[in-house]
């Protein structure tokens, strides 16, 4: 598989959709999806015994460490694009803006897991609603399209 070359400095990455991973540990693999909600019951989990504090209120700072995670995202994109000169210029790189993506994410996927044991079956059902409202009748047709496209430029 060729290497991507890299974008210059503070240039913003393409937002095309990639090609599909082959690997075990693709997102858009099926087996990925379990391994995504063990996961997080897992993270529940462990928050839970480890928790300072339980009920109402880790499920609220499980909630609001979601805007700390979201505030590290926009903190990435302004690093990334070189927009804090106090800093020095580029802090970030949009690989850093992805984790902190995925860390917002999981954040979000751990909160709902607390508010609901079915957090998986929420979710999907959401996903669907969204879909379907989004992009009507051609929800799953359009989602094979974007992953089987190569990227444009």
């Amino acid at each position: 598989m060729p290497m991507p070359m890299p974008s210059p400095p503070g240039a913003l990455p393409s937002l095309s959709p990639s090609a599909p991973s082959s690997s075990p540990s693709s997102p858009s693999s099926s087996s990925s999806s379990g391994g995504l909600w063990d996961s997080v019951d897992g993270l529940h989990a462990w928050l839970d015994a480890h928790g300072a504090v339980d009920g109402r209120e880790a499920l609220l700072l499980r909630i609001l460490k979601l805007s700390e995670e979201v505030g590290e995202v926009a903190q990435a994109v302004i690093g990334a694009t070189g927009q804090n000169p106090r800093k020095g210029g580029i802090t970030h790189s949009w690989d850093d803006v992805g984790a902190e993506l995925c860390d917002a994410a999981l954040t979000a996927l751990v909160a709902l897991r607390s508010l609901t044991p079915d957090a998986g079956e929420v979710f999907t059902r959401h996903v669907a609603k969204v879909a379907a409202r989004s992009l009507g009748g051609d929800a799953g047709a359009a989602g094979q399209e974007r992953r089987a496209a190569p990227p444009s430029r």
